[in-house]
Parts: C-alpha cells; sequence; structure tokens
C-alpha cells in the first residue's frame, strides 16, 4: 500500500516519506479499514515535529483520525462491518506506531463509529480527537440541559464542536472568539452570544449576559491563560473542563479561590479518558452528525504524497476546521 512515514523527528518535508509499506491484515477483534480521508492534528504535528519528546517507535505512519471503508474483518467481529463507512480516532497513539495517513489502517472494532451516508469521508475525518475531546470536555461534569456554558475559543477545531454539541444538547451556549468572523462562526454553531476577547472584557460580558449568575460549566482552550477571567465568570458550585493551557503551561493556580466556589477542575487528555466516557462520545456524535444540523469544517485538502504540506498547514495556525489528507 502507499503510505506516509517518517523514521525521526523534524521539518515536515525532511523527515515525512511515501511510498510502499506492507498493507496490513485484521487481528482478533480489528477491522481492516481502507483511508479515504486523513484528519491531521496539532497533536500529529507536534509528534512528527519532537515537540513530545523522543520518538517512541523506530517509524511512525502519523496522523490519528479518519475516514473510509471497512474492507475485512479480523476473527470475533461480524462480517456484517464489511462495506461499513466508518469514522475512527486513535491511529496514531497509545501503543499503535502506524496511523491514517496510508491507504489501509488496521484497528480495534472500538475505534470505528459508523459514518452516515451523508457525511463525507473528508469531513468525519475531522471528528475524532476534536470531537471527542470536545464531548469530553462539556459533559465531564454531568449533563449540560437547560444549563450555561462558556466556551472558549469557540470558533476552534474542538471549541467549534463544544459549542455545537452544548446547543444539541439544550445548553444556552457562550463562546469567547478573537474576531468578528470567528464570532459568526460561533453564532452559526448554535452560540446565544459571542464575545470578542481581544476588545471585550469577558468577565464583565458573562456577567451581564447571565445577570451577574455566571455559567455553570467552561470548556477551556487555555486553562492558565484564561484562569484569572474563568474564576470571574463561573458560578458557585461550577465546573472547569480544559483540554490545553498555552498561554500559561505551569499556572499560579489560586486554591483559595477555588475552594470558596467549590470549583471542579478537571483537565481532558482524550486517549487516557475512560473508556465509557470514549464509548459515550462516539455514540452521541454518531446522533448528533445524523441530525442533519452540523458543521464539519474541513480547513484544507491534500493528496497523500503531499501529507508535508498538510502538516504545514496545520503548523502555519490560523486555519478553520481540520486539515485533511484524501486518498484516492
Amino acid at each position: 500500500m502507499k503510505a506516509i512515514w517518517y523514521d525521526r523527528t523534524g521539518p515536515a518535508r525532511e523527515v515525512l516519506e511515501y511510498g510502499e509499506r506492507p498493507t496490513p491484515q485484521p487481528g482478533h477483534g480489528q477491522a481492516l479499514v481502507r483511508v479515504r480521508a486523513s484528519g491531521v492534528n496539532p497533536s500529529d504535528v507536534g509528534l512528527r515535529g519532537g515537540g513530545a519528546g523522543p520518538m517512541a517507535y523506530p517509524r511512525v505512519t502519523p496522523n490519528s483520525d479518519g475516514a473510509g471503508v471497512v474492507e475485512a474483518v479480523g476473527p470475533g467481529v461480524d462480517s456484517a462491518w464489511v462495506g461499513r463507512r466508518v469514522w475512527f480516532y486513535n491511529g496514531q497513539r497509545n501503543g499503535r506506531a502506524f496511523g491514517s495517513a496510508a491507504e489501509y489502517i488496521e484497528l480495534d472494532l472500538d475505534l470505528l463509529t459508523p459514518l452516515p451516508d451523508e457525511v463525507s469521508f473528508a469531513e468525519g475525518a475531522t471528528l475524532g480527537i476534536p470531537c471527542m475531546t470536545a464531548h469530553r470536555s462539556l459533559f465531564l461534569a454531568g449533563p449540560v440541559q437547560g444549563r450555561t456554558v462558556l466556551v472558549t475559543g469557540g470558533a476552534g477545531a474542538v471549541g467549534h464542536y463544544a459549542v455545537q454539541l452544548a446547543r444539541w444538547a439544550g445548553a444556552t451556549v457562550i463562546a469567547t472568539v478573537s474576531s468578528e468572523a470567528k464570532a459568526e462562526r460561533a453564532r452559526a454553531g448554535g452560540a446565544d452570544h459571542a464575545i470578542d476577547y481581544r476588545t471585550e472584557d469577558v468577565a464583565a460580558r458573562v456577567r451581564e449576559i447571565t445577570g451577574g449568575a455566571g455559567v455553570d460549566h467552561i470548556v477551556d482552550v487555555d486553562f492558565g491563560g484564561n484562569l484569572a477571567a474563568s474564576l470571574a465568570c463561573a458560578k458557585m458550585n461550577g465546573s472547569i473542563a480544559y483540554y490545553a493551557t498555552r498561554g500559561a503551561a505551569t499556572p499560579e493556580v489560586p486554591a483559595g479561590a477555588l475552594m470558596r466556589l467549590n470549583l471542579s477542575v478537571s483537565g481532558v487528555y482524550l486517549p487516557v479518558s475512560p473508556h465509557p466516557a470514549r464509548k459515550r462520545a462516539q455514540m452521541d456524535i454518531g446522533r448528533w452528525i445524523s441530525t442533519g444540523r452540523r458543521d464539519l469544517a474541513v480547513a484544507g485538502r491534500f493528496p497523500l504524497e503531499a501529507c508535508a504540506a498538510a502538516h504545514e498547514k496545520v503548523e502555519a495556525g490560523g486555519k478553520v476546521g481540520t486539515v485533511v489528507v484524501e486518498i484516492d
């Protein structure tokens, strides 16, 4: 099969190779997926660039997420799966060296979710880690129906999915953004209010919107950078779930303020999230994308042989949605 791989970390054009690799075969409990689209996440780019430390394997095929068609199944898997359209996650992660930047991938059946016919393979490849991280971050503290949720970075890959899922689940949604264009995107996804954090006082606007009550739950793209504002926005007995902390990698946490608010704070890292939570995310996302109201944004499309250019687009920043490598 055609595939991308690297044997050392470094710049995409210097380390990514394109050529022939052995086609994998499905083992017990696994399915062989003919990959039609491979999603490129910042974490995939970071691993290839060496930002996550030394390589865990001597050779890696990058990219975790993707979508395609089940072509064969291994022992213990119902043959009815053959021919099904699916999306998947954790292709190259936690015990797996070979990801979705290849014509085929073998995966545990547990990692596959049916993809509706009306959702393209490229759109399906945008789900995986971004959407499942959004789901876990949103529902970690319990149901959100009838509650008010603040999503920071509401136009980003994870944040935009959190906005859409929160609206689908019956929450009132406030999103922070960095421009009017992103505010429009957040509102199109279902945000009731969009706050430009570059020109507005986020905490003051949240208090104004909520009549001084604050928000029940915060889905946060930058725990350290947003901590002061989050504390001013959170309701008593509220919660924060964060999936990144770029503004301050080791923030000073005001333990007393957290305690007085009885505020729950949780970090979210999808690959080690509890299995039941990940299965619920797959089921809920499957139900949500079947409703018809969804924005699965593809930020760029590249052929397999141009995987390096796809990685570079992610590194350049400013993308709206997920960059996808398409495999014919």
